[in-house]
């Protein structure tokens, strides 16, 4: 198991404690980047990832949510992502996706593919030989602390199979509404990273990710 804590639920008035914790605690950071136009939400810019970098040695895990991934990949390759996923639906289609996969590829990070909730894996299916990461949205993308979308685990099982069948290495990643009842569903049925911040920052982040893993 992979946990990628979102970083949009972090208390912003006492950073260093939260990755005082956090840095120890969990692999990757979750960082969402949304441009207020693909998705109604403004969050973070390149210079706070070149700021988090220098506290945090942790896998980061940047997720656009915008109209022009192609234009941000740059942008945040040069800030410091470690893998770089973007929406399938930012794009017009598999050719355009498959081009920028192939760019965040040659530029030496990973690179990964999200698909929104009414979005079927069927349709990315061209790309999975190609990508490094799935990343299924288990709510609508812009908000933290949404509800689970049960529809998620279909998908799940679908890519797993897939990734099975067709001998593929790419991660299967889950975002909103990860918590101890849906987390412990989501790994069991082949879910390989766990997006999760409300539930993990809520009390004490060391017991809330045991249970996770239950």
């Amino acid at each position: 198991m992979i946990v990628s804590a979102s970083l949009l639920a972090f208390n912003f008035t006492n950073l260093s404690k939260d990755f005082e914790t956090i840095n120890n605690l969990v692999e990757w950071l979750h960082y969402d980047v949304m441009d207020g136009n693909f998705v109604p939400n403004i969050s973070f810019g390149p210079s706070i990832l070149k700021d988090v970098k220098k506290i945090s040695p942790l896998f980061m895990d940047v997720h656009l949510m915008v109209t022009d991934p192609d234009y941000y990949t740059d942008v945040f390759y040069q800030a410091g992502a470690d893998l770089i996923t973007f929406h399938f639906e930012a794009t017009k289609g598999i050719d355009e996706s498959l081009r920028l996969i192939r760019k965040i590829k040659s530029l030496g990070i990973q690179s990964g593919i999200s698909i929104k909730p009414k979005t079927k894996p069927e349709e990315i299916e061209p790309l999975l030989k190609e990508v490094d990461l799935v990343l299924v949205m288990s709510v609508e993308p812009g908000f933290g602390g949404q509800s689970f979308l049960e529809s998620a685990y279909n998908k799940v099982k679908y890519l797993k199979n897939y990734k099975d069948i067709h001998h593929l290495n790419y991660y299967i990643e889950v975002d909103g509404g990860v918590n101890d009842v849906t987390g412990p569903k989501l790994l069991e049925i082949g879910t390989d990273v766990l997006v999760t911040g409300s539930y993990l920052m809520k009390g004490n982040p060391e017991d809330n990710l045991k249970k996770l893993n239950k």
